[in-house]
This record gives structure tokens, sequence and C-alpha cells, in this order.
């Protein structure tokens, strides 16, 4: 009896281990699909004779995705189970990048969309899983997987450029490596998944009702949407257009794109600790006001100066801000919710509408470049961007639920 009881309690640390590990592996996957291209939107442009805005459509491609699929996600999970979704969104994502290395523009786009759709399913999945498996350590899970999250991204941005020139990879075939870690991430949860359906029913039931569009109905719920997509919409346009507004100073290419990753390595402390501190507050209002305020001082430095060391300086504040913003919203997923449903029902409105917002940013900015042939029009646009992040996010920061 005392052996059984062992045995079980042996299964149930690997198990725990083993999610842990799966949460990581699979948020391994959100960003480097995307954050890989910024710092080679040249090469593709010049390649296929893209202009500005239509080299941002391949940023904003995926977050048109996000804001299509993220209302769907919860009902999917409702019928497969939440891991069998995320294994699902894995899979689209690996065609989704094998797709885009196909010479015809047709599919570098339909490939880019696939991306979106699959890191768009995990996106609204990851926080659901979390909430629902680690109710009491929320804030911490959320701060794990933002930051490893983050952490691949910010390796994505750094080796692109390397990796398509240095080794002789060209772009295409850089863009494929990022199919890897979502070949690994699909083999620990098949393995995840096998071990914890002896214990209970694979199928794990959201309970969505027919009554989850009062979510739409919610003020805090859409400010909490609201945040989600400007802060979006600031690190999107910065992951695909800080590597030319820092050549246009004067950097290499090579030495932007890795000034880009070390934008997001800094936002890592952010990542790992902003929810956990926004945690012990009953309001998270100057919370969100102190994060934002960072990303909108990186911004203001990088429109005022062109010193090599005030540009280093931006770059801290940047990584800081675009960091801790996005962790921030995702906690206000669980901390807004008051269980797994309604955080399903959060997640899912709030990455759809969020989104819309995001998708706009990189053709935007693009856009504004176009007009100008100069990056101040569109960095003051990104500022007074900035400027609205913090007040939605303090708005977001109510303690109340949705």
């Amino acid at each position: 009896m005392e052996k059984t009881e062992q045995l079980l309690k042996q299964k149930k640390k690997i198990i725990y281990v083993m999610l842990v590990a799966g949460i990581m592996l699979a948020a391994f996957n959100l960003r480097p699909g995307i954050t890989s291209v910024g710092p080679l939107i040249n090469d593709i442009q010049k390649d296929l004779h893209l202009a500005h805005w239509s080299a941002g459509l391949l940023t904003s491609l995926p977050l048109i995705a996000f804001a299509v699929m993220s209302p769907i996600v919860p009902t999917i999970a409702n019928r497969l189970s939440n891991g069998w979704t995320l294994i699902t969104g894995l899979i689209i994502i690996i065609i989704g990048l094998f797709v885009r290395t196909t010479p015809v523009l047709f599919f570098l786009f339909l490939g880019t969309f696939l991306v979106g759709v699959g890191i768009a399913t995990l996106n609204v999945i990851l926080p659901v899983i979390v909430k629902d498996k680690f109710p009491h350590k929320f804030a911490l899970m959320t701060s794990v997987y933002t930051t490893s999250m983050s952490g691949l991204a910010a390796l994505a941005s750094g080796l692109s450029v390397p990796l398509a020139s240095g080794m002789g990879l060209g772009w295409r075939n850089t863009l494929l490596v990022w199919a890897i870690p979502a070949v690994v991430a699909i083999i620990i949860w098949v393995i995840l998944l096998r071990l914890d359906q002896k214990e209970k029913p694979q199928k794990i039931q959201l309970e969505i009702q027919e009554k989850s569009n009062k979510i739409w109905r919610s003020s805090l719920a859409w400010k909490v949407a609201l945040f989600m997509g400007l802060q979006s919409f600031l690190f999107y346009v910065t992951i695909t257009w800080l590597p030319d507004i820092l050549h246009s100073k004067g950097l290499s290419r090579e030495t932007a794109g890795w000034l880009l990753s070390i934008t997001q390595i800094i936002g890592l402390p952010a990542n790992f600790s902003v929810p956990i501190i926004a945690e012990k507050f009953d309001s998270q209002k100057k919370v969100a006001i102190g994060i934002c305020s960072s990303s909108i001082i990186g911004f203001t430095i990088l429109l005022l100066s062109t010193s090599y060391l005030f540009i280093l300086i931006s770059i801290v504040f940047l990584g800081l801000g675009l960091g801790g913003a996005f962790s921030l919203a995702l906690a206000f997923i669980g901390m807004r919710a008051r269980d797994a449903k309604q955080s399903a029902q959060l997640s899912g409105m709030a990455q759809s509408i969020g989104y819309i917002f995001a998708a706009v940013g990189p053709i935007l900015i693009g856009s504004l470049f176009d007009m100008t042939n100069m990056w101040t029009v569109p960095i003051v646009t990104i500022i007074t961007v900035g400027l609205l992040t913090a007040f939605f996010g303090s708005r977001a920061g109510e303690n109340r639920y949705v």
C-alpha cells in the first residue's frame, strides 16, 4: 500500500515537472516566428521588391490571425481539451513556417498568417492552462512562461542576421529554423497527456456557455483588451521597425539586430518580476503607469538623440517597458477573472480585440515612414500610443472582477 502511494506521489511529481517544462517549451513558440522577421525585413524587401507598408504586413498578418482566432480557441478547447488544443496550435505553427519558405509572395503571406493562427491558439490557451493547473501560483507561472517566451524571442532577433548572412542560410531557411522548438514542445505535450489521462479524463471542460457574451459588455474587460492591444502595438512596431530606425541613426544592420535582441533580453527581469509585484497590490494602477512610462521615456530618447550612448539608454528603457507591459497584460487575464472558465472568456476577448489594434501598428508606422521618408512622425505616433497604453493600463488595474 505504501509502495503504491509512493509511486503515485512520484508520478505526480513527474507530471508536475513535465507540466512546468511543457508550459515553458510551448511559450518558446509564442514569438520567434514573428521576432525573427524584423532584422531580415531589408533582405525580404530586396528579394521580393516589397514597399515598407507591405513589409509591415509580414508582422501584422499574425496579429490579424490573433484577432480572428482568439474568440474561437475557447470553444475548440472545450471540444478537444486544453492540451490537445495547444498541440494543434504547435502543429499549425510548423506548417506555417514551412509554407512561407516557398519562393512565392502568396505563400510567404499565407505561411505567415498560419504561423499567426498557431501562435494565437497558444496565446489564448496558455493562460487558461496556467489558471487551471496553478490557480494559487498564477502570477509566478505567468512570470515563468512569459520570461521563457521573451528569452527565445530575443535569441531569434539576435541570431536572424548571423544565420542568414554569416552562415549563408538566407532569410527563408533562417525563418524555418524556428520550427525546432515547436517540434520539441509537441513531443513533451504528447508524453504529458498520455501520462496525465490515466488519472483523470483527457477532456477538460471549460463550460463555455451561450451567456459568455456577457464578457463583451464588461467595461473592465474592454480596458484589459485595450491595454493588451496597445502594448502589443508598441511591441510589434518595435520588433518590426527598431532595426530600421537604428540603421537610420548610423548603426549597421547586424548591430541593429543585436540591439533589438538586447532590448528583449533587458525585458526578461521585468517579464518575470512585474506579475509577481503586481499581485502584491490590491490595485495595479501604479504598476501599469510605471512600466508604461519606461517605454515612453525610451521612445522619447530615441526621437531626440543620435548619440550611441543615449541609444543604448533608450534600449534599456524600451526593454523594461515592453517586457513588463506584456506580462502585466497576461497577468490581468488571471487577476480580473474569477476562475479558469472566465479566464478563457476574457483571454479570448482581450486577445481578439487587443490584437486588432496591434495589427494596425507595423502597417501604420511603415506607411507613415513611406509618406514622410523619415522616422520623426512615426516615433511621435508611437509615443502617443504609449501614453494611451498607460491610461488604459491604469484602468485595467482596478481592483475588481469582470
